[in-house]
């Protein structure tokens, strides 16, 4: 299967049954809206857990009913969180996803080792983006969860990545280990984990993918550029899932694809007991609704 379009992803998501999300600290109109949304077209049955005196106000001004939605009031922004993650990990909702609440607040409920969603995996992030350039969804790991993952956490960040996409019916994922050159440097640490990875996945110890690396960028992502340097690659040009080396190389390009490409993105946080949405302060109300379809189709 080939997800080229978002659309393809929605088309993927409405299948079967609704998903649960629950959104914790509801009451932030980008949020609320980009839930309602999903719910209005069969994606999602929402669970908002927050302050309902605002949750009403923003509903009431952008005009959705809340009628047959539950809602749970509680104002206080940690107890809201605490709330939401003990319903997803009961099992009561299948989506966990961050309202008007800090980043570090949800994480650490998350991470609660009593009635967290602890699963002993790494946590990771997976974006997957629509670029008018590219024939076809393309993913980028990690860009907003782990700063400077050694060679444990990258092969964390791939199974964590492997699996949502084998969820999302792509069965052999093309995987493309970045680094800034294209041969092994012993003083580029990049190129190191791109090879081992490599040999790793060819020996049967990373599975469900075909892994390359180390790849330049264009090469990853050009058919022409691995061509013009002589790279023989089953990944090469047909890359589903861009490694990256680290968190900043991996977030310049997220913005850049979004801010200079104009791409379409939607985001999740894998490695929980359940998908969690987590986006940026600087992500549109389109990639939170976006965000929503992919977690649903991979839960």
């Amino acid at each position: 299967m080939v997800l080229r379009k978002m659309n393809d992803l929605k088309a993927l998501a409405t299948k079967g049954q609704r998903r649960k999300l629950v959104l914790a600290a509801a009451q932030d109109h980008f949020s609320l809206n980009a839930v309602m949304q999903a719910c209005a077209d069969g994606i999602i049955e929402p669970v908002l857990v927050g302050a309902k005196s605002e949750i009403d106000a923003i509903a009431q001004e952008f005009g959705h009913s809340l009628e047959g939605i539950k809602v749970i009031d509680e104002p206080d922004m940690e107890k809201s969180v605490e709330l939401s993650v003990r319903m997803v990990n009961r099992k009561e909702a299948d989506v966990l996803m961050k309202g008007k609440v800090g980043t570090s607040t949800l994480l650490k409920c998350v991470l609660n080792k009593e009635w967290g969603l602890r699963t002993g995996n790494l946590l990771s992030h997976f974006a997957l983006f629509e670029v008018k350039t590219y024939h076809k969804l393309i993913a980028v790991a990690d860009v907003a969860m782990n700063i400077a993952p050694n060679l444990q956490d990258k092969i964390a960040i791939v199974d964590n990545s492997v699996a949502c996409l084998n969820k999302l019916g792509i069965p052999m994922p093309k995987v493309a280990v970045l680094g800034a050159v294209e041969m092994v440097n012993e003083n580029m640490e990049a190129t190191l984990h791109a090879a081992l990875l490599s040999k790793m996945n060819q020996r049967d110890q990373i599975r469900n993918c075909i892994i390359d690396g180390p790849l330049a960028f264009d090469n990853a992502v050009s058919y022409e550029s691995a061509r013009h340097k002589g790279i023989m690659s089953d990944v090469a040009g047909d890359t589903d899932l861009l490694l990256m080396p680290d968190i900043e190389v991996g977030n310049v390009l997220y913005k850049s694809l979004v801010f200079f490409a104009n791409a379409k993105v939607a985001g999740v946080i894998l490695g929980a007991k359940a998908p969690i949405v987590l986006t940026s302060r600087s992500d549109s109300e389109e990639a939170k609704y976006y965000s929503i379809i992919l977690a649903a189709a991979a839960s």
